[in-house]
């Protein structure tokens, strides 16, 4: 299904990227890259929490608010066709994005949170029995443990580990020696948001589909900094969060193999989900308009639509060795800082970078590099049984995106010999 889109809401917002890959380029068109913080120039090392937002993505979410703000799939009057044409139009989008199969195939949630509890709950819950097992590996963000353990709770199912080495890299040895006929689940990740370990996935998928399991990944991190081809991954869900991807927040995706979809119950109940309503029976409607009852967020949906051709433009893999230049530029000059201790050294890495500096908390780390306009991230980072693993509280991390530069990285080794100042 093709739509042809509204010029002001999709189509005529993503011109102008540079096919080369112009860091100058980019940055320019990332407004809040120009703020200062405390009289110095932003330094924004927390993309992996969220990523900034180009003036594309802002602007399609203004242009919404302003010249075609009206419910979808409910009128037929030109307001109402405008805004349709473009959220579906973003569906479209994100299917290609993803090369999932059919526009039916992709959900739109309020992030990959949301989407990881809709597996859970809407396929795992109606098929689990007790005794049956879920694998999670120690990597694993919250959002892709508690899901799990309520639907464990729901159905007598267990969860086990899939163990790590001390690189931060799945032991595929361990994992092959769990994948017994009674685990029916694999949920991972794809790539770590604590860590940057990019994870074998195809592998992962492969190991556990010859065991008759099903996969569920949690993508927050893949889609900014891997090219992600679902059909070619082979996995059967993948949750997406938008704000991760340079879109707004309160909007993501999930990709489902229609079979599967066609099978769950809804998420929720309510409008634009049904096919018809009586007071004795519902009929509910074809994924994925089963899964999205109620009015959703247009204008978060739309954005992520352009944020996505933003990413195809800007071109996928030239981002991708744009942060491998970065990380390899980072690491030794990081561990050339008395007392910094770097977590996780997988071969295959994003632009995440998880460090401890001597015995000074994490948060005081984040504080005082604050004061030099420099923002990380600090604490569990959702990753608290990693961080159990890993046998640390919390570390201070520093995540780099499509805009990030090596001046930035040389702002962050100067604002931690400053923090060592600070705390002697």
């Amino acid at each position: 299904m093709s739509i042809t889109l509204p010029a002001t809401s999709v189509d005529g917002l993503i011109s102008g990227v540079s096919r080369d890959y112009d860091i100058e380029r980019i940055r320019a068109d990332f407004p809040i890259l120009k703020r200062t913080i405390r009289g110095k120039t932003l330094v924004y090392l927390d993309t992996a929490a969220t990523a900034q937002r180009p003036l594309r993505v802002i602007e399609a979410v203004d242009a919404f608010s302003r010249g075609y703000n009206a419910n979808i799939h409910r009128a037929v009057h030109h307001l109402s066709v405008e805004a349709t044409e473009a959220f579906e139009g973003a569906r479209n989008i994100l299917r290609g994005f993803i090369n999932a199969d059919s526009i039916r195939e992709i959900i739109f949630t309020r992030g990959a949170t949301e989407s990881l509890n809709i597996a859970a709950q809407c396929y795992a819950a109606s098929v689990l029995e007790p005794g049956d097992v879920i694998l999670l590996s120690n990597l694993e963000h919250h959002s892709n443990i508690v899901p799990w353990q309520m639907v464990c709770e729901k159905t007598g199912a267990t969860i086990k580990v899939i163990p790590i080495d001390d690189r931060g890299e799945i032991l595929l040895d361990e994992y092959e020696k769990l994948l017994t006929d009674r685990v029916k689940i694999v949920a991972v990740q794809h790539v770590s948001n604590s860590l940057g370990t990019i994870h074998p996935l195809k592998k992962i998928v492969g190991m556990a589909h010859r065991a008759g399991a099903v996969v569920v990944v949690d993508g927050a991190q893949g889609p900014p900094h891997l090219k992600v081809d679902v059909q070619d991954l082979g996995c059967d869900f993948y949750a997406i969060s938008g704000h991760k991807m340079y879109g707004p927040t309160g909007a993501g995706v999930l990709y489902g193999k229609r079979e599967l979809l066609e099978k769950m119950p809804p998420w929720l109940g309510g409008g634009d989900m049904i096919k018809s309503v009586t007071f004795e029976k519902t009929i509910y409607a074809d994924p994925p308009a089963k899964f999205e009852a109620g009015t959703p967020n247009i204008a978060g949906v739309i954005g992520l639509g352009v944020a996505a051709k933003y990413l195809e433009e800007a071109g996928i893999e030239r981002i991708a060795a744009h942060e491998r230049d970065l990380l390899d530029y980072a690491t030794p000059r990081l561990e050339t800082i008395d007392g910094l201790r770097i977590f996780g050294k997988a071969a295959h890495k994003s632009g995440v970078v998880s460090f401890t500096l001597k015995d000074i908390h994490p948060h005081d780390i984040g504080t005082v590099l604050d004061t030099e306009g420099i923002a990380v991230r600090t604490g569990h980072h959702c990753t608290q049984p990693l961080m159990e693993r890993l046998g640390v509280a919390a570390t201070a991390r520093a995540s780099f995106g499509m805009y990030t530069t090596r001046q930035e990285i040389d702002r962050l080794v100067e604002g931690l010999h400053k923090v060592i100042e600070v705390f002697g």
